[in-house]
């Protein structure tokens, strides 16, 4: 099953085909919980947007039009706006209610350089307005073409560049003060 399309696996599903649904997962899901990770900051929260955004391609199954749009597609954009979701539905804890942090012993250091750097991102990621967020993660962390994130996105070429181009600005200027101390001073 490994060389059938995504339309030929869904059309499969949609006839109650399980090898076939399970084939389409085992393709799909990691590059959506990637997705969805990098989008949320959460693994466990992108463990169940993954699940929810499958379940929601086995229930359009019968409805898929092939050669409309690619599955991958779909469902990068249902992940994005189910991120983009549980992101306002989030509330700030406050700060009694912050668990307390754990004791990180350090493993080795060129580890800790990683998380440090690893952290960084994601916090100067989660700084950046949800549209530019959206396209430089997709360009640059999954690697997509201008073209393909702007189909995700439903917008323009032009307009995915300007926002990728603004995002990468903005990751440049929160980072650029970092950059010794994130072990980048060479």
């Amino acid at each position: 099953m490994g060389e059938d399309s995504d339309d030929a696996l869904i059309a499969r599903v949609s006839a109650g085909d399980t090898r076939a649904a399970q084939a389409l997962t085992l393709r799909l899901a990691p590059r959506v919980y990637a997705h969805a990770t990098r989008l949320l900051g959460d693994a466990a929260e992108a463990e169940d947007v993954t699940q929810e955004a499958l379940l929601k391609l086995w229930r359009i199954a019968p409805d898929w039009q092939p050669g409309r749009a690619q599955a991958s597609t779909w469902l990068y954009r249902v992940t994005a706006n189910l991120c983009i979701d549980r992101l306002r539905r989030r509330r700030p804890a406050a700060l009694d209610e912050a668990p307390e942090p754990q004791d990180a012993t350090p493993p080795v250091t060129e580890r800790l350089t990683e998380a440090a750097r690893a952290r960084a991102l994601d916090q100067a990621l989660a700084a950046l307005p949800e549209r530019q967020r959206q396209a430089v993660v997709l360009k640059h962390l999954e690697g997509l073409p201008t073209e393909r994130v702007a189909e995700i996105m439903d917008i323009g070429p032009r307009a995915a560049e300007s926002l990728i181009a603004r995002g990468k600005r903005a990751l440049t200027a929160r980072l650029a003060g970092l950059r010794k101390e994130l072990g980048y001073d060479d």
